[in-house]
């Protein structure tokens, strides 16, 4: 029995900030592999800057490629929409019943937690690993700072967002460092988020 973090987003696009993290958490915590779900998108949301989902999916593919702890998902691309983490998450441990599966969020996340659809449910078949994330007011307590099914990993606190990339990109600017250089030539192949 594998013990599985997911690390949910839209991945757009993935960057070595996101790397970093699922790396730390496989090798600094009691998780086996961290896989990468990459959330399709909302029929419901304006379609602004986000990729189409299989670009999305094949860019973390190409991410991961080095990375035997790491995986890309498109689990959730089969899922009515709009979808909920509980869905996914009773979804996947049907499919894959001999492992263990847990989230993976920072610490933001985790403040806003209890206003997650179901979240007594997850919280009882699935532990959340958490990583910090820089805060403008450094109030980071949450009312699950002392439950057992919560793990704090001392990750690296990345301050890279796919946000920047994309405008950084529109405008002509070079970020090749913050994305792992096959992601990088794939967007820069396929003139992603040029306009």
């Amino acid at each position: 029995m594998k013990n599985i973090g997911l690390f949910f987003g839209t991945f757009n696009p993935i960057h070595v900030g996101h790397l970093a993290i699922a790396n730390h958490m496989v090798e600094f915590s009691d998780l086996d592999e961290v896989w990468f779900v990459v959330t399709p998108h909302s029929p419901f949301k304006k379609k602004s800057s986000l990729l189409d989902d299989h670009h999305r999916y094949q860019l973390a593919q190409i991410a991961v490629e080095d990375y035997p702890k790491l995986r890309a998902s498109n689990i959730e691309f089969k899922l009515p929409q709009p979808n909920y983490t509980v869905n996914t998450l009773a979804h996947i441990a049907e499919k894959y019943p001999k492992d263990r599966f847990h989230l993976i969020m920072g610490e933001d996340n985790l403040k806003s937690f209890h206003k997650w659809k179901n979240y007594e449910v997850i919280l009882a078949h699935h532990d959340i690993y958490v990583y910090p994330r820089v805060y403008r007011d450094r109030v980071t307590e949450t009312r699950f700072d002392e439950h057992d099914k919560v793990h704090k990993v001392d990750a690296p606190i990345m301050e890279i967002s796919a946000t920047f990339i994309r405008k950084s990109i529109r405008g002509k600017k070079n970020v090749r460092p913050l994305l792992p250089h096959t992601v990088w030539q794939y967007i820069d192949e396929m003139n992603f988020y040029k306009n």
